[in-house]
């Protein structure tokens, strides 16, 4: 058997669940996170006891872009495969905190980058990108391809995250070794992320406080349900490319709903009806995701199978029961 995987950003929401997926099969995955307060630390701590609790799982908290850090981790544990998700997110956040981005994203995935190209014997890094590299599109009869320029990002975000698209193309190409960069699609259910529209709506609804609909509500989004994001995370970690190869593929539902929708679903879910404040676009973001996920599929298999109404029941029942209200 392989060594054990690195996944960094473990207490994260896809770091968390991938964890758990390669955990179940019986993997072995050494765990990095720095646990910062970008949104409640609790809430991280919560998923990392999940972890700490399994056979297999070791943690570590730290800073991924300390020197020397994910190279000393790669060589003690006998890592050859990483699967890079730690990350500054948040299209909204970068705009008032832009070096948060530069230091998680930028030096974050040199960091790594560096470590990976210098180990012996390694054999995949996948890591997270975002469908944010796409821009302002229209959504059109197909969704968005990864032969599609990525060239005008509109928000710091979207810009780091092409950035590393780019710093892996030229490492893969330098010093070959694999990589496969997947670019996330709106992912969402338990144990997400409280800065996500769903999440603060429900936090709010259930509150009896209303809720802030941007673009007066004129938005879609490709809702991708965490279990289906893992599985193209794990799907594409197996299918190794070729010594040299850079690829790109998204991970989406491949669905768009509008945010009206989505507001319609979550309120079937609740029980409840939303009190709705019309708003303006906000800087950096765009009005459509949409994903086209033919290349995913075809080196994979892989189908999303939950869609919105399920995820967003499931994600209620989590809420519920992790916050403690009727």
């Amino acid at each position: 058997m392989n060594g054990p995987v690195l996944v960094t950003g473990a207490a994260g929401f896809v770091g968390h669940a991938t964890a758990h997926r390669l955990l179940d099969r019986g993997e072995r995955v050494v765990g990095i996170d720095i646990v910062n307060d970008y949104y409640d630390p609790a809430l991280k701590d919560a998923r990392l006891a999940t972890l700490t609790a399994r056979d297999g799982f070791t943690f570590h908290r730290g800073d991924i872009v300390e020197p020397g850090l994910i190279a000393r981790l790669i060589a003690d544990h006998g890592v050859t495969r990483v699967v890079h998700l730690a990350a500054q997110a948040g299209v909204r956040y970068s705009i008032d905190n832009p070096f948060a981005y530069q230091h998680a994203n930028l030096a974050g995935h040199l960091a790594v980058l560096e470590a990976c190209r210098h180990a012996p014997g390694f054999v995949h890094l996948v890591y997270a990108s975002s469908s944010s590299v796409y821009g302002e599109r229209e959504m059109g009869e197909r969704g968005f391809s990864e032969s599609d320029a990525a060239v005008a990002p509109v928000s710091l975000y979207a810009a780091t995250k092409r950035s590393c698209e780019l710093m892996s193309a030229a490492y893969a190409k330098l010093y070959r070794f694999p990589q496969t960069g997947l670019r996330f699609f709106t992912v969402y259910g338990p144990w997400g992320r409280p800065d996500m529209a769903y999440f603060s709506f429900t936090d709010r609804i259930l509150r009896g406080e209303p809720i802030e609909v941007f673009n007066e509500g004129r938005m879609a989004r490709d809702f991708t349900y965490i279990d289906d994001i893992v599985d193209g995370v794990v799907g594409a970690l197996d299918h190794v490319p070729e010594r040299g190869e850079h690829r790109l593929l998204n991970i989406g539902d491949s669905h768009p709903v509008s945010l009206m929708e989505m507001i319609a679903t979550l309120e079937s879910a609740l029980g409840r009806e939303a009190v709705k404040q019309m708003r303006p676009m906000q800087p950096g973001d765009v009005p459509v995701t949409f994903a086209d996920v033919s290349r995913l599929h075809a080196l994979t298999g892989y189908r999303p199978k939950v869609m919105l109404a399920e995820g967003l029941t499931r994600f209620v029942a989590w809420y519920r029961d992790y916050y403690r209200v009727g």
